[in-house]
């Protein structure tokens, strides 16, 4: 399992607070998979340079088609700044049609308990997933 591990591209200011994201991608096929990981690697090398990125880790998994990301930003809108920006913009269109399922979770910590643990990532996923399952009313990822 190729797990590209935590970076970190800018350093937290201490006592300040974190907004992370973890997502978890399936494509369609196994076809798809070595495209989506070679996009993956585009994304990768923009995290590490983008501004308010506090940190961030990928895990591929290409036999199961599944990938996860997990990010630590500044706030939510330096997270949105990095999605709107190339190539991850491009990468995120061009890809939509290739994912069977994706799921994505957001929450906030204190600088001081970064780097999230992949544990914690995927309970909340997993528990996010449940709830997209269920219907609960928020929109399906």
């Amino acid at each position: 399992m190729p797990t590209l591990p935590w970076t970190t591209p800018n350093p937290a200011p201490p006592h300040t607070r974190a907004y992370v994201m973890a997502s978890r991608f399936e494509v369609r096929s196994g076809a798809d998979v070595p495209r989506f990981f070679l996009k993956s690697l585009s994304a990768w090398g923009q995290v590490r340079k983008a501004p308010g990125a506090f940190g961030a880790s990928l895990i591929a998994q290409p036999l199961k088609r599944v990938f996860f990301t997990l990010s630590a930003w500044e706030d939510r809108d330096a997270l949105y700044g990095y999605a709107r920006t190339e190539p991850h913009r491009s990468v995120m269109n061009s890809m939509r049609k290739t994912m069977r399922i994706s799921t994505f979770t957001f929450w906030e910590v204190p600088v001081e308990e970064l780097p999230i643990t992949w544990d914690d990532a995927k309970r909340r996923l997993a528990e996010q997933a449940a709830l997209d399952a269920a219907g609960d009313g928020r929109p399906a990822h």
